[in-house]
């Protein structure tokens, strides 16, 4: 037997990097209780100045506002999903799945979303489909749906779950192990507890390993399930992967940038700060052997000069302007240029100004939109296919965070539909489109409902 808690060579490389990014996106306190790790200490520094300068350091934290801004552009709409296929059955249940994916109450867009920001932060994001485990054997769909044993939900794994795995031929997963850990205890009089779950997975079977120990202590692992998965049937890893292309891993791009901001922008402080509490100096001839103190005078000659120890200012000038720069850089390697500058500026911009200054940013955010939509399309029809549906799903939208309103939209469709295209099909899926869009935040059957009255009333 393997052993399921050795990890891959690309995750043990990957560890270090994954933290830091993970930090430098939270902010907050997460990120002052690890700046020990990110403040460099000056050469020679005593402890004693480098502790004080840990105590008051601060973040300002960039990075974590432009991956929520991605995220909540990218979802300024709900995806638009669509079934094709006489199950209504089959249709409820995908209803009830986009308003509660994950059995927690989680609806598809939030859980989708939060997918997208762990693959901006960490690179990758991973969903795992499973289905509820019953211990009574089923012979028949309707005792599945009465059990629930059909009930298909998503599960969201981060990359630093993600611990072993190995590829095949075509590229997709041959096997996986997950890992996930949690504090426990069973009663409040006993002590806290480490329990480290391992879960494998490969085309067909699953094994599930677990550990409980007290925190920085060893203890024996044991596998407490294993069977069949959900997708055995389809000879497939049931973990289907959220990876960005290289360019768009935002962490990746923009870490060591705010990472040297962080640095400046504490250094600076610091100067000022000591700036604050200057030494005085006496200029005198005669040797100076005076009392010093809060409630003490000094007895200065007739040539005698007093002064204080300040800094000229040129090098905190500097400084400043290299942070202002650090600032735009970090917003322009993230494809937002256009909010990376002063936030004083009194000048404004038309809407047609607007969205040429967003254009290369709609682009990415496209891009990221299809990895996003081509994740959500694998996902539910894999799951279609086990649940044996008969139904085709497709995955739209996810390209409406234009600075404009449903009005150009709907201004387009009336030009589109004024051409006289002799088509019942794309006057079906233009209404459909419409529809969809401007009632984004309702609940999903009702838009199943819309979408089926349009289809019978354009046949």
């Amino acid at each position: 037997m393997f052993e399921i808690d050795r990890e891959h060579p690309e995750y043990k490389s990957k560890r270090a990097a994954l933290k830091r990014y993970r930090d430098l996106y939270a902010g907050g306190q997460e990120f002052l209780n690890n700046a020990a790790e990110y403040l460099i200490q000056r050469h020679k520094e005593p402890l004693e100045v480098y502790a004080e300068r840990l105590q008051r350091v601060f973040y300002e934290n960039y990075i974590g506002s432009i991956v929520d801004w991605y995220g909540a552009t990218l979802f300024r709409r709900e995806p638009l999903i669509s079934y094709e296929g006489a199950n209504e059955a089959g249709r409820r249940f995908f209803g009830e799945l986009a308003e509660n994916c994950d059995l927690r109450g989680s609806d598809l867009t939030s859980f989708l979303r939060k997918r997208l920001i762990e693959a901006l932060v960490q690179g990758a994001s991973y969903v795992l489909v499973d289905f509820p485990k019953i211990a009574k054997r089923v012979g028949t769909r309707a005792e599945e749906d009465e059990l629930g044993a059909s009930r298909a939900y998503l599960v969201g794994y981060g990359p630093e779950n993600l611990t072993n795995w190995s590829y095949d031929d075509t590229g997709r997963f041959e096997w996986v192990v997950l890992r996930a850990e949690r504090l426990r205890k069973d009663r409040p009089d006993q002590e806290w507890t480490v329990e480290t779950t391992w879960t494998y997975y490969d085309k067909e079977q699953f094994k599930t390993y677990r550990r409980i120990a007290k925190e920085h202590e060893q203890a024996e692992i044991h596998m407490i399930d294993s069977g069949l998965h959900g997708l055995a049937k389809q000879r497939r890893v049931p973990l289907f992967q959220l990876e960005l292309q290289e360019g768009l891993w935002l962490l990746n791009r923009a870490g060591s940038l705010q990472l040297e901001h962080f640095n400046k922008s504490n250094a600076l402080s610091w100067a000022l700060t000591m700036g604050l509490f200057a030494t005085p100096v006496i200029y005198s001839d005669r040797k100076f052997n005076q009392m010093m103190g809060e409630s003490y005078y000094i007895q200065l000659g007739p040539d005698d000069k007093f002064g204080w120890t300040e800094p000229e200012g040129r090098v905190y000038e500097i400084a400043a302007q290299n942070l202002v720069s650090l600032q735009e850089e970090i917003y322009r390697v993230c494809y937002l240029s256009q909010l990376g500058g002063p936030l004083n500026a009194a000048t404004g911009q038309s809407g047609l100004s607007k969205v040429r200054d967003f254009s290369a940013t709609q682009e990415v955010l496209r891009a990221i939109g299809d990895s996003v939509k081509d994740l959500t399309r694998r996902v539910l029809n894999a799951i279609e296919e086990a649940r044996e549906d008969g139904l085709r799903i497709d995955v739209a939208g996810l390209d409406d965070f234009d600075i404009g309103d449903f009005s150009s939209d709907l201004q387009d469709a009336q030009q589109l539909l004024a051409l006289g295209i002799d088509s019942p099909t794309l006057k079906k899926q233009i209404f459909r489109r419409l529809a969809l869009k401007y009632l984004c935040d309702v609940r999903q059957s009702v838009k199943d409902e819309i979408a089926a009255e349009i289809d019978g009333a354009a046949s």
